[in-house]
């Protein structure tokens, strides 16, 4: 599924290719046909995101509403004299104009949201990391982590705590801070707690920048035919790069965690 800066980055290029133009949408596989006539051939406002949630604003006051899950892919395609290609696969939503094409395929959620059911959405979902903030995002953050007796290792995984961090961004997040998974969200001390806000945006601001999940200072500036970007995510077994210790992989509420049992006493 992807984390939080892949939608991030997904957004900016709707924005890049369609923000200000008038859209032409249908359904190749017929499930948002109807849909789809509300928004097409409507002047397309902006893309934003939400943590894994982006949104698609439209001048006539829709909002559309995409969540890919597990499965969902976006394909973009730069157009030769306004042909459009063949459909490839099971296309949910085909938007285009004379000069540019994006397929959605597969997504778990692709609905036009009334305004009160998107503002309740998003008074639910947890601060994003990438959202402007005026301290009050991370004041949000940090209430919903020091009030919790949940270990850390699965609020960080809550969308409703904090939005757009999967399973790898928790696994080298927590690396990085040095807090075992299992500690209880209201054992961290206030300082633990904003450092893991800082450098959840830190991680995710690069990761929109670069397009990949990159975990380890420095990463960019090592023999490329070698990337090793991450400090624990996938090594279970291999020897921590600090302590040398293995790293251990467990199963936390169905999905695998990985850590440094020494690093993160």
């Amino acid at each position: 599924m992807p984390e939080g800066h892949t939608v991030h980055r997904i957004a900016n290029s709707f924005n890049e290719l369609f923000a200000g133009k008038t859209l032409t949408i249908d359904s190749p596989q017929g499930r948002f046909s109807s849909s789809a006539k509300l928004i097409s051939k409507q002047k397309f406002s902006k893309a934003w995101a939400i943590g894994k949630q982006m949104f698609l604003d439209f001048d006539n006051g829709q909002t559309l509403r995409i969540h890919l899950g597990i499965y969902g892919k976006w394909r973009f395609v730069k157009l030769q004299n306004e042909e459009l290609p063949e459909v490839q696969g099971q296309v949910r939503a085909r938007f285009f104009t004379k000069t540019d094409m994006a397929d959605l395929r597969g997504p778990t959620i692709c609905e036009l949201i009334e305004t009160h059911e998107l503002t309740k959405l998003m008074q639910r979902l947890g601060p994003d990391p990438l959202n402007p903030d005026d301290g009050t995002e991370f004041k949000r953050f940090q209430r919903n982590i020091s009030t919790s007796k949940t270990s850390i290792g699965l609020l960080l995984m809550n969308q409703d705590v904090i939005a757009g961090i999967g399973n790898v961004y928790r696994a080298e997040i927590l690396y990085r801070a040095k807090i075992n998974p299992h500690t209880p969200g209201k054992q961290l001390t206030p300082k633990q707690i904003k450092e893991l806000w800082k450098d959840s945006v830190h991680l995710l601001e690069l990761g929109v920048i670069h397009g990949v999940m990159l975990t380890r200072d420095g990463f960019l500036n090592e023999d490329p035919g070698k990337p090793e970007r991450h400090h624990v995510y996938k090594r279970n077994g291999e020897p921590c790069r600090k302590c040398k210790t293995h790293i251990v992989l467990e199963v936390m509420s169905g999905r695998k965690l990985y850590f440094c049992p020494m690093c993160q006493k």
